[in-house]
Order: C-alpha cells, then sequence, then structure tokens
C-alpha cells in the first residue's frame, strides 16, 4: 500500500530526529496513561470484591426476617417451613438460603466484661468464609445431634480477653427481666479486618439461641440468602419480594452497610476522574507527536502533493504512523499493567494500614473487559483527537515549501 510504505520510509523514529524523539515520548506517555487507567480499575474491582465478600460472609446479601424487631438483636421467630421459603429457595438468582438468628450478649473472664452479638447458625451454613479467614483453632462442629457449645470468636476480641483456642468462655444473655448463662468453648480465632464485625460478632450453634429463646426446633430468626451474581442483587431482591408475606421484612446489604458502600461508590467517581485525566495526556502526547512531525516534514508533504498526492492520501500516511505509536503505547502499557497486577496478587508487595483500610494490602481484579475497554477507548480518544491537527496538512502550499536548487 502506498500510504503505508511512505508512512514506513520518510516518518522514521530514529532518536537522532525530533519527531523520533518525541515519538518515543508520545508513546512512553501513552503507555503510562493506559498502565494508570487499568491499574484504577483494577484496583477498585479488588476492593469492591474484597468488601463485598467480606460483609457477606457476616451476612448476606440478602436477608429476611420478622418486621417485629426486638432492640436485643432478637426478633420474633421465622418458621422453616413456610412456604414463602421453599418459593425463595427456586427463585432466579437465588444461589443459597439458610437460617441464623441473633442474640446481644456479653463476655465476661476474671477481670474484663465485652458486649457480643451471638450469631447461631446450623449446619447447612456456608463456613467458607470463615474457614478462609481463620487464624487459630477450627470452626465449631454443628453436625452432633446435641447442641454445640463451641464457638468462633475474633482475634481482637481474643486479644482482649485473653483468649485462646480452647479456652472456656463465660457467655450472658438477657431474656427479659433476667438473664441466661453459658459456657462455651472457643474452638477456632478468626481475622477479618472489618473492625466494627471483628469487635462483636461470635458465630456458634443456633440451637443454643433456640433454647435461651424458648423456640422450637422448627423457629430460627430468619433466612440469609445468597444471590448469583452481585450485579443483579436489585433483580434477585425485587423477585424475592414477591414471594414474601406481609409480615416479613427483605433487606439487601447495601442497606444494611450504607457507610461502606458509599465509601465505594466515592472511589468510583474518583476513577472515572483519573480515566479522564489519563485519557486526556494520551490525547495531548498523540496530538503534540503528529504536529511535530507535520512541522517537520512540510518539504515532503509539499513534494507528496507536486507528485500528485491528494490530502486524503497524505493525511493517512500520517495517521498510519500516528496509529503505530497509539498501538504500540497501548500494548506496552497493557503488558505492564497485567504483570504489576500479577505480582500484586501473588506477592502483595503493596501493603496497607489494616485499622485504615479493613484488608492488609492492596487487592487487584482484573479481567479481559477491563483491558479491552480502557484500550479501545484510548485508542478511539486518541484517534478522535487527531482530526484537528490533521487539517493543518491541507494547508502545506507546494510553492512555498519546496525548494528548487
Amino acid at each position: 500500500m502506498f500510504e503505508r510504505f511512505i508512512a514506513k520510509r520518510i516518518l522514521s523514529d530514529s532518536p537522532g530526529r525530533k519527531s523520533g524523539s518525541l515519538l518515543h515520548i508520545a508513546t512512553t506517555s501513552i503507555a503510562l496513561g493506559v498502565v494508570v487507567m487499568i491499574l484504577s480499575v483494577a484496583i477498585l474491582r479488588g476492593f469492591q470484591q474484597e468488601i463485598e465478600q467480606k460483609v457477606t460472609g457476616f451476612g448476606a446479601h440478602l436477608v429476611v426476617k420478622s418486621y417485629d424487631m426486638q432492640e436485643d438483636y432478637g426478633s420474633n421467630p421465622v418458621s422453616r417451613t413456610r412456604v414463602e421459603m421453599q418459593r425463595i429457595e427456586a427463585t432466579p438468582g437465588v444461589a443459597h438460603v439458610q437460617c441464623y438468628a441473633e442474640k446481644g450478649g456479653m463476655i465476661k473472664t476474671a477481670d474484663q466484661i465485652h458486649g457480643i452479638i451471638f450469631k447461631g447458625v446450623d449446619s447447612g451454613y456456608d463456613s467458607s468464609f470463615f474457614c478462609n479467614n481463620l487464624m487459630e483453632g477450627r470452626f465449631p462442629n454443628l453436625a452432633d445431634s446435641t447442641a454445640s457449645n463451641e464457638v468462633l470468636v475474633s482475634q481482637r476480641v481474643a486479644g482482649q480477653l485473653h483468649l485462646r483456642a480452647g479456652d472456656k468462655m463465660r457467655t450472658y444473655f438477657w431474656q427479659g427481666n433476667t438473664y441466661r448463662a453459658r459456657a462455651f468453648t472457643v474452638s477456632g480465632i478468626y481475622c477479618t479486618d472489618l473492625s466494627d464485625f471483628d469487635d462483636l460478632y461470635v458465630v456458634g450453634d443456633l440451637r443454643q439461641i433456640q433454647r435461651i429463646n424458648g423456640w422450637s426446633e422448627d423457629e430460627v430468626g430468619g433466612y440469609e440468602l445468597a444471590v448469583s451474581h452481585f450485579d443483579e442483587l436489585a433483580g434477585t431482591k425485587q423477585r424475592v419480594a414477591e414471594q414474601l408475606g406481609y409480615d416479613l421484612a427483605l433487606t439487601d446489604i447495601v442497606e444494611q452497610n450504607p457507610a461502606l458502600f458509599s465509601w465505594l461508590r466515592l472511589l468510583n467517581s474518583n476513577i472515572w476522574l483519573i480515566i479522564g485525566v489519563m485519557t486526556l495526556v494520551c490525547m495531548v502526547a498523540v496530538i503534540s507527536s503528529f504536529l511535530i512531525m507535520v512541522f517537520e516534514k512540510t518539504s515532503a508533504i509539499g513534494v507528496l502533493k507536486v507528485l500528485g498526492a491528494t490530502n486524503r492520501s497524505i493525511k493517512r500516511i500520517f495517521l498510519i504512523k500516528s496509529t503505530s505509536v497509539i498501538a504500540k503505547g497501548i500494548a506496552v502499557g497493557d503488558a505492564v499493567a497485567v504483570a504489576l497486577c500479577l505480582l500484586q496478587r501473588q506477592f502483595h508487595l503493596v501493603r496497607l494500614d489494616r485499622e485504615s483500610y479493613s484488608m492488609s494490602f492492596v487487592p487487584v481484579q482484573l479481567d479481559g473487559w477491563v483491558l479491552l475497554f480502557v484500550s479501545a477507548g484510548t485508542l478511539v480518544a486518541c484517534w478522535a483527537a487527531l482530526f484537528f491537527p490533521s487539517t493543518f496538512i491541507t494547508q502545506v502550499q507546494p510553492a512555498r515549501t519546496v525548494k528548487v536548487s
């Protein structure tokens, strides 16, 4: 192709020329811009996924319980055998249903008292979250025919009360105008870095709460629902709500933790700002290199016009060279960003303060759609930026630029 041949021959990017040096700078600028954009999106998605997994580990995407809540983290019981519950399990988008109950109480040691929320679960509970965050011991054994006295406590609570796996723990629950005491054994210690939850939650056998509240085996505090895809939470919630009776309340994870998800939404807006600024930097770099090439090659443009080349053909020559610069910058940026993401995921090179960020390292979540979106968006934006600079080619007059010896 004529334009491609000319672009390769006369638009050299050798360092000895101004245009060559600027082309290298433009390529580097585009690569850095792409790296920043990809890392920004990957880190945001990593934070969102990590926070979502931790918060839903303590609760669920959706929670069904009685409207009539009490002040001590108890509630009027819900029957396991309600017709609505059977329909919920078959609702599209619902991946898992498990029953639970919560009750407020306090742990008392020889010299300290600590308030807690005792979360009772049964053998059908998905314990993978707590098992993945175990620091010591194991998850309580809930498969026996009798109520288990084993509990799981957080590392923060264990540290404050000087507890270790295997220790006995005295716990008191208010029930009406009196209290009920229970002796538990610490089977395991977990740590999620979510201080608001780690300071409160103790996980144990649901049958302990049933006994304290005087419930039957059929009665539970409510149901926790895991959805198949978090992005479809609103739609799944609507379908579940259609199955519920008037005496049941349905809440989702965002409603239960507004502060955390507001923080993530704020991060979202910052990411779009970063993407916008980096895209602008890439566009400026491409425009600068394009104009320098045009100004440096005005004599060559004049010669091409004398030989019969049209303005459209000459524009295409410079656009081909600019496209190669853009493509090279995007390719380098993609490769560097993927390498950095893999290194961070494997070795956790960038660490965080647990108290401030609820995690000890920067999480990253990268997929092919992010690479495609950033690469295609950068290419389109840079191409669009070349529209107006390319009009300078039409203003080159052969009579003024071609020197006759």
